[in-house]
């Protein structure tokens, strides 16, 4: 049996507690624009954790930061592709079928 689980996405505020587990982090400069993003993108807490502690070690808080800005931007550009695909495809079936039907 197929089971579809929703999951909620990560928000700003879960993000500052990761920062803080991770990072030990309450603020920083990067935050805005982290911020901004995620208001933007729809992105798993497990994606933006495993952006903050993949390099944990061996960079500094501003380089998993901005390791996290990276893949924010990438997955906005994708939703944004996806975004736009199905519309691209359904116009396309409404003027065959119009096309179609015109000529019947």
């Amino acid at each position: 049996m197929d089971m579809h689980i929703e999951l909620s996405y990560c928000s700003f505020e879960a993000f500052k507690i990761l920062a803080k587990n991770y990072l030990d982090l309450d603020s920083h400069p990067l935050f805005k624009k982290i911020e901004s993003l995620m208001k933007e993108t729809k992105i798993a807490p497990a994606d933006v954790a495993e952006n903050l502690m993949k390099k944990n070690l061996e960079i500094d808080a501003d380089g998993s930061l901005k390791d996290l800005i990276q893949a924010l931007e990438m997955k906005k550009k994708s939703q944004g592709a996806q975004l736009d695909e199905p519309k691209d495809k359904f116009i396309n079936k409404f003027y065959k079928a119009f096309r179609m039907s015109s000529k019947a």
